[in-house]
């Protein structure tokens, strides 16, 4: 068993507890961080006399080896490692003798891990934040196609008033917006670097934090030794982000679940993401959605894990930090996928228009405007709403839409209908007639997707 730490033990470690204790399983996939952190570290370190050039030049390259070897799947992590930064450190001394041996001075493995896991988080978020640009990129090309395609908007999933599709997806794009905001406020609040905190209390050797800071992009080094290697916050902090993403991806695949079925059919997903059934031949199903959505709970759940690990710990580093790598990890690769195929989903979606339209027709969507229209005519509103209701009444006891009644059928309920409600209570009109900022007017979508246009070329993907 290779371990670092063996010259206070008289005995073998039990297999059992070795391998319960070990995390080169999950662990590995920091061996890109924990090798960069380490030629951050030897750079420094030779800078501060601490290593001679000769030593750092033999270290670098013997970690550049190793990365490609493992790069090239020549070295494979063996089990009998403890961990990514075991294995790492055994392989170089293995390779380039004393001189990996000194590579360590003036770290510990507790901020060796800290930095390693900052440094996964962060390349993370650049790739959740590229993936939320992409999709958009491609809400935003469909808000501009779907001016004018007109839908029933709801309010307690009935019917409620007329919009369209592009202010309909407009409502996602917001949501998606300040999901990226919320990552780049998290990276602003994490960039900083925590090697050199040692075990928790720093080091005797006269180490340049600053300039590993910088060798490794972070905007400088923390400030607190015991704070840098028991701080998990950031990680608990994008699965909180990437938890809120998994809720707004669910909601959408809740409607367009709705929408595809039989009973609505506003939308068509594209065969490439859909699949059929084994046994009844008519079906398509919307299995990504579905996925998505039940997806969502998996990564709540690597949230909740990792807040219930943390909430009893006592400073500064405990073996239960281990714990915040393996659901994590999981997590991120699990939204990113999501967010890849739901991407491809709606890029690929036909919309149902003419579906879409005569379900808001039907749907009394229009009742709203038609009691405004009373009021515009001298009709208080209160009496107006109760006249709409009696309407609204009428038409599902008649099997018709408010604009499918003659005018005779409307003024016997209230004289005061006049041959220009039909025009009032186009889906159309109802929609155009809605000015404010924010609302489903053409216009004013024009001005929205405007300004999230200018967004989208402001604000780029992170990394």
């Amino acid at each position: 068993m290779a371990q670092l730490w063996g010259g206070r033990f008289t005995k073998e470690t039990d297999q059992n507890v070795y391998m319960f204790n070990a995390s080169l399983g999950f662990d590995h996939k920091l061996y890109r961080e924990d090798i960069r952190g380490s030629i951050a570290h030897a750079t420094m370190l030779c800078e501060q006399g601490i290593l001679t050039e000769e030593e750092k030049t033999s270290i670098i390259d013997g970690l550049n080896g190793i990365l490609q070897d493992i790069e090239d799947q020549k070295l494979s992590f063996e089990p009998q490692y403890e961990d990514i930064h075991s294995f790492v450190e055994s392989h170089l001394i293995d390779r380039i003798g004393d001189a990996g041996k000194k590579l360590h001075t003036g770290r510990s493995r507790n901020d060796q891990v800290a930095l390693d896991m900052r440094l996964y988080t962060r390349e993370e978020i650049f790739a959740t934040d590229k993936e939320l640009r992409e999709l958009l990129s491609v809400l935003l090309s469909l808000m501009k196609d779907n001016l004018e395609t007109y839908m029933p908007g709801f309010t307690h999933l009935q019917k409620a008033q007329p919009t369209t599709l592009a202010h309909h997806l407009g409502a996602y794009f917001e949501m998606f917006k300040r999901d990226r905001m919320r990552l780049a406020d998290l990276y602003e609040r994490m960039n900083y670097c925590p090697l050199g905190a040692g075990a928790l209390a720093g080091t005797t050797y006269p180490l340049n934090r600053a300039r590993t800071a910088e060798l490794l992009s972070f905007t400088g080094p923390t400030l607190n030794s015991m704070d840098s290697v028991s701080d998990r916050d950031y990680v608990i902090e994008f699965l909180s982000a990437l938890s809120v993403i998994m809720m707004h991806l669910s909601r959408f695949s809740e409607e367009i679940i709705l929408w595809n079925s039989n009973e609505y059919r506003f939308v068509e997903i594209d065969d490439a993401f859909s699949t059929g059934s084994s046994i009844m031949p008519q079906k398509k199903n919307p299995d990504i959605a579905e996925l998505v959505r039940g997806k969502t709970g998996r990564v709540y759940g690597a949230l909740m894990s990792l807040l219930t690990t943390m909430k009893g710990i006592p400073l500064a580093y405990n073996k239960d930090m281990q714990e915040d790598k393996e659901l994590a990890f999981d997590a991120m690769e699990t939204v990113q996928h999501c967010l890849v195929v739901f991407t491809g989903m709606i890029r690929t979606m036909k919309f149902n228009s003419d579906v879409m339209a005569k379900s808001a027709m039907r749907g009394f969507t229009n009742a709203t405007d038609a009691a405004d229209y009373l009021v515009r005519k001298g009709v208080p509103f209160r009496d107006a709403h109760g006249i709409i209701g009696r309407l609204v009444l009428y038409c599902i006891e008649q099997n018709k839409a408010i604009d499918e009644l003659s005018l005779r059928e409307l003024q016997e309920i209230c004289p005061t209908f006049e041959e220009d409600l039909y025009e009032a209570i186009s889906l159309k009109t109802c929609v155009e007639k809605r000015l404010t900022i924010g609302a489903p007017g053409p216009e004013q979508m024009k001005q929205v997707i405007a300004l999230e246009e200018e967004y989208l070329q402001t604000y780029p993907a992170l990394a």
